[in-house]
């Protein structure tokens, strides 16, 4: 049993949270609850600071206007990035990847200068990424295939700092030709998957969570309608 409340970030759900994405913050918190740990979700939004206390932060995707409006945000309220600096995990989902990249274009072609956190760079490609995706992954710690749904039309390429997070099996995945899905850097995992990610991935939600709690042994759980679902979605 936890003795202080596990905090999740759910950073900007007023324009990050186009795809329902924010359902990997309630993931997390009940997969924290079913082992007994206190956990809430703390809602970051274009009104707040974004405080660098939090035990984990979780961002969603969002199009090119609510993409510039999150940039900006975090660039004024640099919490997210001294977070990371000390360790705790983020999640970035689809056009977060971007937004925490070096830069990305938009639609449009303008070219947008992105937080940082990320040695990644993002442009539109000529089609469209759309339908499921299933990955081998490739960040030591997870054994079990990645699934989720794709819905972009960024191709990001990954820079010397960061590195895949899983490689393609069916899908597009980073769109660029590299066969890559997702990127990680530092404390930082990145990935294209919606679906929410974690409900699909209970396995990535765990390696979140081992490092929000400073790498305790998780006491495993049995869901069989994850199992299903699982099944199910990568059989599709």
């Amino acid at each position: 049993m936890s003795e202080s409340t596990v905090r999740i970030g759910l950073v900007l759900p007023d324009v990050m949270g186009t795809y329902g994405d924010g359902g990997n913050a309630v993931v997390l918190r009940q997969r924290l609850r079913m082992r007994g740990y206190a956990a809430e979700i703390v809602e970051i939004t274009l009104a707040d600071p974004v405080p660098d206390s939090l035990d984990l932060y979780t961002l969603g995707g969002a199009e090119d206007s609510a993409q510039r409006l999150a940039t900006r945000h975090l660039q004024r309220y640099p919490g997210l990035q001294r977070a990371a600096a000390k360790g705790a995990p983020v999640l970035a989902i689809c056009a977060a990847i971007q937004v925490l990249g070096n830069w990305y274009e938009t639609s449009s072609g303008e070219r947008v200068d992105g937080v940082g956190l990320l040695d990644v760079t993002t442009a539109p490609q000529v089609e469209r990424a759309i339908g499921e995706v299933a990955t081998t992954p490739l960040l030591p710690g997870l054994s079990q295939a990645l699934t989720g749904f794709e819905n972009h039309r960024g191709g990001t390429t990954l820079g010397g700092d960061a590195t895949g997070l899983a490689r393609v099996t069916r899908g597009v995945g980073n769109g660029v030709g590299d066969g890559l899905e997702g990127v990680v850097q530092g404390s930082v995992i990145g990935t294209y998957m919606h679906g929410p990610a974690l409900a699909r991935n209970p396995e990535l939600a765990d390696h979140l969570l081992r490092r929000a709690l400073g790498e305790v042994e998780l006491e495993p759980l049995h869901l069989p309608e994850v199992d299903r679902l699982r099944r199910e979605r990568l059989r599709a």
